[in-house]
């Protein structure tokens, strides 16, 4: 086969760093839809024989729920952009008060990084002819344009992720019978946190069983933790 006509396409590494921000805040609402959805259904089940008990706490869970983690992450990740933010107008700041030192101190993070002492030096130099400031926010702050904070894109996958994960406990307690109601919560709550683990592993490139044996472990915890509770203050509502 001739070498020319392999294709570059063919040897293009694959990544899922463009990923992290809208998967992370994707995974946590949904799993945090399902274990606190459930968990609490588990509880309510385990103090009262009342379905219309169970489906209004659960119900009502589930929008404090979504509505909380849709604020927590809109407010976390507000949070993060604007010490970004004020970083990178301080090493604008700097970049024009003392360029001389800039520069020695990106040369500094290159020759750290396995470069020699000439070859950072003339590299640090011709990244700041080209665009001083964006190569100390990359090598020096550690910002890049795929990690960059989205408050609002944040917020939205994630409540919507609770919401949709809350759902799915939410059916259960509608339609499963009261008699077995606490085990059926578990077992679809646990079969719906291993497909949710192996979809966030497989869309992330990650150990698939890694990921399913950790969620059904602490799923577990929560849930039999939750249930435990309500057995200790059992009443007949």
């Amino acid at each position: 086969m001739d070498d020319k006509s392999i294709k570059l396409e063919n040897y293009l590494e694959k990544h899922y760093i463009h990923k992290s921000n809208w998967l992370r805040a994707a995974v946590l609402g949904a799993n945090d839809g399902i274990l606190s959805t459930a968990s609490l259904a588990i509880g309510v089940a385990a103090a009262s024989e009342s379905r219309q008990t169970l489906i209004i706490a659960t119900l009502a869970g589930l929008v404090a729920g979504a509505l909380s983690m849709a604020a927590g992450e809109y407010v976390s990740v507000s949070s993060q952009s604007d010490l970004e933010k004020a970083d990178i107008e301080r090493e604008r700041k700097q970049l024009k008060e003392t360029p001389e030192y800039e520069l020695l101190h990106l040369a500094d993070i290159y020759e750290q990084r396995g470069l020699k002492k000439e070859t950072a030096l003339i590299v640090a130099k011709e990244l700041t002819e080209k665009d001083a400031l964006k190569a100390h926010i990359r090598d020096e702050l550690g910002i890049s344009d795929a990690n960059e904070p989205k408050p609002i894109q944040a917020a939205f996958a994630s409540g919507a992720a609770f919401t949709i994960g809350g759902l799915l406990p939410f059916l259960v307690a509608l339609f499963i019978p009261l008699e077995i109601m606490e085990y059926s919560l578990y077992g679809f709550a646990i079969l719906f946190l291993m497909m949710l683990g192996a979809l966030s592993a497989y869309t992330g490139g990650s150990s698939i069983l890694k990921a399913v044996l950790r969620i059904t472990l602490w799923g577990t915890v929560a849930m039999g933790l939750t249930a435990f509770v309500g057995y200790l203050f059992n009443v007949n509502i």
